[in-house]
């Protein structure tokens, strides 16, 4: 006798007998029961899960005597007739060979002839999505209206095809993919009636790569006999079907979770010289990572995951080194490579850069995480610390005094002469003028120019209208010399890297213009950084001027509260903590 490959020979005759597909085989068998049988019906679901196999045992069952509870018997001549093929009664029909409308034609005129045994005639046609338009509208009528004695069963994996035309005169019945554990008790069962030891970690591997298809799972376990013989254990399957194992992956997980970015290289490397599916391994890390985010989110229902329990607790120990929020951006990550490995010339390189990239999310730290961080750092604060300085926060002086953070009063130190500070210096002002000669006089913007220094917050404003971004840079400057056509302003060395922006050709024409309009006379400008910009201060108001919306009342000496804002927002306990937490630098201050 000839050899019978095994999805052939452990195709189910009996409803009893079908995998996963519980909902549709109770279905049918109560319809039979109660006589409601329709005149057309629909399977529609992904290769090797038993569409076919469904559509033949309903068909026994359709023209079986000898029903037992909705199964066919088996034993009659018309089960037998269908079993072996050959009944006049049951005609099937590849839609994929037969879809012209002539062909569909010539069915619609049989149609009107009796059965030769049964009480009803059928027509399985599978694949029917294949069909012509052509060929379905000349079905459509007598799928409609057809004679009592005719039944279509149709099977289909692209129901999209299908026009809805012919949906609509159909009951259409979903089949699933078959879920994990129902293949791995069928492939045992396989196993064990022929003689076939095979592992537990192969028996897994087998139904991992089938993706949910039974017809996939026995041909791989027929393939594996012929290689392997009666003894098949997990590295058979690897190599046979270029498959991982569950450890590589495992160790996959954690080299992404954990930002090693060596040992991810190192792994792809084995597996591409190995031989293995990349494109396919792709698959597999996302599935394995959608289960680490199963697993985080779900808690006690992580049981209902398709794995089995053994590597249960491991997907729960790598879950907690990670969030949910890195994790999904990780699987968003690995599902935005699908696409280019499925048409990349390079599939490594491009696995190689996904999973760097998931690397990289795995790793970095989320709004949530740095909230839940300032939330306990402030929490660990005393009391009196918890809020952070405001640059608008008003406050006073020992003196009574109300501080006015828009209004920097005139430094004592140096005679309140503003004068120039090198880059030698370091930035003090007064540690260069004790190194300077008598006889060296040092160029006094405020004795030349007092117009400069008075003005300069109202030449700021209107520098501001023209270039709007250099209002905020030039508040932390200050007029410090005049040489010839070139005017020197300071700049607190603390937002010396303003001076970027400040030097950009629109800005800097805007100064420029603002400055020559107020000495009357073209010059260029230059930034020297001083250490304390304190010391270079300018009256805001002045005393003595003829402009009615000045104030005569001196402007007291700056006290330790009156230190510019965001000086006081520098040494706020609260922000040092978080700089301190997050290793961070403070960029800018609005």
């Amino acid at each position: 006798m000839s050899y019978e490959v095994l999805a052939r020979k452990w195709r189910p005759q009996q409803f009893d007998d079908v995998v996963g597909q519980g909902h549709v085989v109770q279905t049918l068998g109560n319809a039979i029961a109660a006589q409601r049988v329709a005149h057309a019906y629909l399977f529609v679901g992904p290769r090797g899960v038993g569409k076919t196999s469904i559509a033949r045992i309903f068909a026994k069952a359709l023209n079986c005597p000898n029903l037992t509870e909705g199964n066919p018997c088996d034993t009659c001549d018309s089960c037998r007739e269908i079993m072996s093929g050959v009944a006049l009664d049951v005609v099937e029909i590849d839609g994929a060979s037969n879809n012209s409308v002539d062909q569909v034609r010539e069915l619609r005129d049989s149609v009107k002839y009796a059965p030769a045994r049964g009480p009803n005639k059928i027509y399985i046609i599978d694949e029917v999505h294949m069909l012509s338009m052509a060929a379905f509208n000349a079905l459509l009528k007598t799928l409609e209206e057809p004679p009592g004695h005719v039944k279509f069963l149709f099977a289909t994996t692209e129901v999209q095809k299908v026009p809805s035309t012919i949906l609509s005169r159909c009951q259409r019945f979903d089949l699933r993919r078959i879920e994990l554990k129902d293949l791995i008790g069928q492939l045992r069962m396989i196993a064990g009636a022929e003689d076939v030891e095979i592992s537990d970690e192969a028996v897994e591997a087998i139904a991992r790569g089938a993706e949910g298809g039974l017809r996939d799972a026995e041909s791989a376990l027929d393939q594996l006999i012929s290689f392997r013989g009666k003894k098949i254990d997990e590295e058979d399957v690897l190599n046979v079907f270029g498959l991982v194992s569950r450890r590589t992956l495992e160790d996959l997980a954690e080299a992404v979770l954990s930002g090693n970015y060596a040992g991810i290289f190192e792994q792809i490397a084995d597996l591409n010289d190995a031989g293995k599916d990349l494109q396919r391994l792709s698959l597999e890390v996302l599935d394995y990572m959608r289960n680490l985010l199963v697993v985080q989110l779900t808690g006690d229902r992580a049981a209902e995951l398709e794995i089995p329990e053994s590597h249960l607790d491991r997907l729960k120990v790598q879950a907690a080194q990670s969030n949910p929020e890195r994790l999904s951006r990780v699987v968003d990550i690995l599902i935005q490579a699908q696409p280019q490995l499925k048409f990349a010339l390079s599939r490594r390189t491009i696995l190689e850069m996904a999973l760097l990239r998931a690397a990289r999310a795995a790793a970095a730290a989320s709004l949530d995480d740095i909230l839940a961080a300032l939330q306990e750092t402030r929490e660990a604060l005393p009391e009196a610390s918890r809020e952070v300085t405001s640059p608008t926060t008003q406050k006073k002086s020992p003196e009574g005094i109300p501080a006015q953070p828009g209004l920097v009063s005139r430094s004592p130190v140096a005679d309140s002469r503003v004068r120039e500070v090198p880059a030698q210096a370091g930035g003090d002002p007064e540690a260069h003028l004790a190194d300077r000669a008598d006889d060296d006089p040092v160029p006094d913007p405020e004795k030349e120019y007092p117009g400069l220094v008075q003005d300069w917050p109202r030449l700021i404003e209107k520098i501001g209208q023209m270039a709007p971004l250099t209002r905020g840079y030039l508040k932390d400057t200050r007029p410090l010399a005049i040489e010839g056509t070139m005017v020197i302003l300071a700049i607190d060395e603390e937002f010396a890297g303003n001076q970027e922006r400040l030097l950009m050709p629109r800005n800097l024409h805007a100064i420029k213009k603002a400055i020559s309009n107020s000495l009357h006379r073209s010059v260029n400008v230059s930034f020297q950084p001083v250490a304390d910009l304190s010391t270079i201060a300018i009256p805001t108001l002045p005393g003595g001027g003829t402009d009615p919306e000045r104030s005569e009342e001196p402007v007291p000496p700056k006290t330790q509260d009156q230190r510019h804002p965001k000086a006081a927002v520098l040494d706020d306990p609260a922000v040092k903590n978080v700089l301190e937490a997050f290793d961070g630098n403070i960029i800018d201050i609005r």
